[in-house]
């Protein structure tokens, strides 16, 4: 029987080294490296200050800027994220528009080594000694009247247009886990007399430049959605020494499916049957294809084709998943997968959505401005977002208030109420359930 459920890391004891406190003053470090665009003489709100509040205002599960203003005497900013003091919400969003967001994006690094010397990636090995990486596009602005120089405009048929930020993110994933790790924030730059997929594809191949620079020996093996099984995707992939286990749709690649209906037809199709999966009688079966043509363009790109379909006890389908991958595919890691990349949806559920739903107010628009402002934004939410999956990962207390509390909101709205209390740090004290 295959077990795919899904449950938090859990570590045996806390980790100094990867507490909240060591996190929050760790992207803190970072933040003092931002260039500064403002002239330096006679600043009342440093920038270092200005980001960490943001961090803050998501990390505490604020529901606005207005909201988070209200702390102004909260000794918690102070002492858990080193703020002096804190801007308007006028303020925050004049000072951060103008900055570069490429200098924000390290941090995410910085966590990644926090991660790597604790152990903690150990967990997400994939197929060997590497690990899987889902990428996935978002929207993260969106309106009929504000723009920018940088919004994505959509026209609709009765002729308006929309105006939009878009970013794709990519994550460190595992079927087994429910936990994932945010390696990196791309934003989805308009460039003129190019589509919407060729920007998100640029943006992509940005992104996996930033991640091998990064992580120049990290073994990854890349899986996205059917937009991204297409030939300079996956030259991009291979560029960078990367697997690839993409989504590959029949109305998207005929040739491709024609390859394997041939080979089929002459017993290179290899199928291995499962037997029984759950207690009404399901069954799977997962089809392997060696080495045939992504497309007619490009005859000599070979790659596997990789199906599973789901039957009932009737041998009637419930559901049908095919990839095309690059791994050295035998019987045990084909079916390793056909039943790990099913995962994918792990950058939607567990990211995109925990971010709409469990208290980061991700499509609360908390300003646009002129440049930068709302992927600056993005990115510290994200931040905020990495600290509390560590938590997650590995602070016994923090999983134990979230089985509780049943929402990753929980734990820090509960530290939000206490906060005007002698709170020095994000201590026991602060989680420790009523």
């Amino acid at each position: 029987m295959e077990s795919t459920t899904s449950g938090p890391a859990v570590s045996p004891r806390t980790r100094r080294y990867l507490s909240a406190d060591t996190l929050f003053a760790l992207l803190r470090q970072r933040f003092e490296t931002v260039q500064d665009p403002r002239k330096q003489s006679h600043l009342t709100f440093t920038l270092p200050d200005v980001l960490a509040s943001g961090l803050a205002m998501f990390s505490l599960k604020d529901p606005s800027l207005l909201a988070y203003g209200e702390r102004q005497d909260d000794p918690s900013l102070k002492n858990v994220f080193g703020i002096k003091s804190i801007p308007s919400d006028t303020q925050f969003r004049d000072i951060l528009d103008p900055i570069e967001v490429d200098a924000l994006n390290e941090a995410f690094a910085d966590v990644f080594a926090k991660l790597q010397r604790g152990g903690v990636l150990e967990q997400f090995r994939f197929i060997g000694d590497g690990y899987l990486v889902a990428i996935d596009g978002t929207d993260y602005f969106g309106s009929s009247n504000v723009r920018c120089e940088n919004c994505l405009e959509k026209k609709s048929k009765d002729g308006t247009t929309r105006y939009a930020h878009q970013a794709v993110v990519a994550a460190m994933i595992h079927p087994k886990l429910s936990v994932v790790i945010p390696m990196a924030v791309e934003p989805i730059v308009k460039q003129d007399g190019e589509a919407k997929n060729d920007c998100e594809r640029n943006a992509t191949k940005c992104l996996l430049k930033r991640i091998k620079k990064q992580h120049p020996m990290l073994k990854l093996t890349i899986t996205e959605d059917g937009l991204s099984s297409n030939t300079p995707h996956i030259a991009d992939c291979k560029e960078h020494g990367y697997h690839f286990i993409l989504d590959a749709k029949p109305g998207d690649h005929a040739h491709l499916f024609e390859q394997v209906v041939d080979a089929g037809d002459q017993s290179r199709l290899h199928v291995i049957r499962t037997a029984k999966v759950d207690k009404k009688g399901s069954r799977s079966e997962t089809q392997l294809a060696k080495r045939v043509p992504l497309n007619k363009s490009n005859p000599d790109l070979l790659v596997n084709y990789v199906g599973r379909s789901d039957l009932t006890a009737d041998g009637d389908i419930k559901s049908i998943f095919s990839w095309v991958a690059d791994h050295r595919l035998t019987a045990e890691t084909v079916l390793e997968i056909a039943r790990d990349c099913r995962c994918r949806w792990r950058i939607e559920n567990e990211t995109f959505n925990t971010l709409k739903n469990q208290g980061y107010h991700f499509e609360h628009n908390c300003g646009h401005r002129k440049k930068s402002l709302s992927t600056v934004l993005l990115i510290l939410m994200m931040f905020a977002f990495v600290v509390d999956q560590v938590q997650q990962a590995c602070c016994p207390l923090f999983q134990a208030v979230l089985a509780k509390l049943k929402s990753c909101r929980s734990p820090w709205h509960r530290l939000a109420v206490r906060s005007n209390r002698s709170c020095s740090k994000v201590t026991k004290r602060s989680w420790k359930p009523s």
